[in-house]
This record gives structure tokens, sequence and C-alpha cells, in this order.
């Protein structure tokens, strides 16, 4: 029985506390929150679990395996790397880390360690994405061309990160995730409107081949919109996260070029076909990593978001930032 303890009780940290709370294989035993208002919230909804207002506490309890941390992006390096010296699994927030660097520490120490990272990049558990991964997997989509990514709404915004940091990690996580191939150099263009921190943003991901990836991010949409489109050889697939009935749709739609002797004889046809609409599991997508992480603990395996997924994303994160400081210049990953 894997004993949890979760640092954060704001806007994330009462979803973790439901999941965790209640999956086999795991005991729920603390929340710790600074807020002592947030804490009365736990004590009336889950009287049985202790509430603790210093992490410090938590972090070093002997009666506590793993620590999920629900808290801001500059906390985590400190809260996971303590646990880690604590000798605790760790379940972090996305995204990972604010830096490359406290990435590449947190992992080496966790090797060290013989301990559990897994990132909370949610979405790899939904029924959408493991669809898509198994689609592309399967090749139904054939030789990729491009994966579009919409991820805008009006707000929240943030104090402390920007939209890229914030919104972001969602679909460069499913990127890293879905697609096999790892990207090699980034463009990023966008402007903050308010405080500072960039509220949208443009950014293109280039991979060693054709393939290409372009997120638009943003915090200033009169409409909310969660759309993916990738496109292959074979077939098309369009994601509508908003869409609860039809989230899928793949279209058997593309180009098919063939060559004579000379450019100028190049000759493009175009392919349309059917368009059908997978069955994809409804399952709770937190649930189901809080009993992937818990699994991965008991069982000593290697979670799918783990440490070096973490880390990757932060790689892209941190040369999108630079990107954006040069005004759309491509950095190299």
């Amino acid at each position: 029985m894997i004993r949890i303890g979760v640092i954060g009780y704001g806007y994330w940290g009462p979803n973790l506390v439901r999941n965790f709370n209640g999956i086999e294989g795991a005991n729920l035993v603390s929340v710790c929150d600074k807020n002592s208002g947030a804490l009365k919230k736990v004590q009336t909804a889950y009287p049985h679990i202790e509430t603790i207002l210093d992490c410090n506490e938590l972090l070093t309890s002997t009666d506590v395996d793993a620590v999920a941390i629900a808290t801001p992006v500059f906390t985590h390096y400190e809260l996971a790397k303590k646990a880690l010296e604590n000798g605790k699994h760790v379940f972090v927030e996305k995204p990972f880390t604010a830096s490359v660097r406290e990435a590449e520490e947190l992992v080496e120490l966790a090797d060290k360690k013989n301990l559990t990272i897994m990132v909370d990049h949610t979405f790899l558990f939904t029924g959408a994405v493991q669809k898509i991964k198994e689609l592309i997997d399967n090749g139904v989509l054939g030789k990729l061309y491009y994966f579009d990514s919409m991820r805008v709404n009006l707000g929240l915004f943030q104090h402390d990160i920007n939209v890229i940091w914030d919104l972001a990690p969602h679909d460069f996580s499913i990127m890293d995730y879905v697609v096999d191939q790892s990207p090699v150099a980034v463009a990023a263009t966008g402007t903050s409107h308010f405080n500072g921190k960039e509220n949208i943003a443009f950014i293109t991901v280039y991979f060693s081949n054709s393939l290409i990836g372009h997120f638009n991010v943003n915090w200033m949409s009169p409409v909310k919109v969660r759309n993916t489109l990738i496109g292959g050889d074979k077939k098309m697939l369009v994601w509508n996260d908003l869409d609860a009935d039809e989230k899928i749709k793949i279209y058997d739609k593309g180009v098919e070029v063939t060559s004579r002797e000379s450019i100028y004889d190049l000759l493009v046809s175009y392919r349309s076909g059917d368009v059908w609409i997978p069955r994809i599991n409804q399952t709770e997508a937190l649930k189901l990593e809080a009993e992937h992480f818990v699994d991965c603990v008991t069982n000593n395996k290697t979670p799918i978001n783990d440490g070096n997924a973490g880390l990757r994303v932060v790689k892209i994160l941190e040369a999108t930032d630079k990107s954006l400081k040069m005004r759309g210049v491509t950095v190299t990953l």
C-alpha cells in the first residue's frame, strides 16, 4: 500500500486528492497547504485525511511514501528535490520544472535513488490521445506531415508564467507521446498586452524530416478552442476535445503525387474518401493516471510520462522562450 501526501489544495490539488483517495493500492494520508482555509475544505470533505500547514513536515514524514505536488511551477524543483532526498516518489504537476537544469538534476537524483518521477501530463491518459497513438503506431495515418494545434480561451491569466508555459505543455507532451521522432528546433513569436507575460504565442517545431508542428496558444480569444489536426500521407485526423460525442474524426483525404522526368511535370491528384469516428474510452484521465503512478511505484515500472518525458517538454519550453525573446529566431534543441 503506497501512502501518498498531496502538497497544494488550490486549483488542481482537489482533483488530485479526489482521484488518489480510495484507488486500489494507495492510501491518501496527508494534504498540505499554507492556506488554512483550504485545509478546512479538506477536513470537511475528507475528515479521515491529515491536514498540514508546513510542507516540510510532510516531505520528511516517515508515514509518506510518495508526494503529489500541485503548486506553482517555480516551487516544483525545491519541493521535488526535498521529496526525493527523503526517499519519496514524486508526482508533479506540469510543467515539470522552470528550467532544463532543474529537470535534469531531478531526473539524475531520482535515478540515483531508484525513485519514480511522474509528470502530470494528464492528456496522455485520455481516450482520445490513446486512440491517436494507436492509430499512428498502427500506420493508419501513414507518414506524418504535420501536427497542428490550437489551444485558446479568454484567461486564465497567470502572474508567474506566460501563456506558453501554461497551455503549451499539454500539446508538447501529446506530440512527444504520439510522434515517434524527436524535434530538432523551435521558432516562436508572441506578445504581452498587460503584465509583461506573453498572453498570445505562435510556435513552430521542426523535425529532421518534413514533419512540422505548429501551436497556437492564446489567453485572449473570445471563444474556447481545443483543436488538433494531424496529417499523414494515408489519412488525416481532427481532434476536437470540446466535442463530447465525436472527439476524433478520421478523414480518408490527402494528396497523391507522381512525377515524370522533370519537376515541371509534377502531377498532383487529390483523394477524398469516407470519414469515420472511432470509439474512445470515456474513463476520467486523471483517475487512470493516478492508477498508473501507483502501479509504477508498486511494481518498479517506468511511467509513460516519467521525468525524462517532462524534461523533453521543458527543453521545448525553454527553447521557445529563447526564440520569443529574439522575435522568432530559430533555436536548436
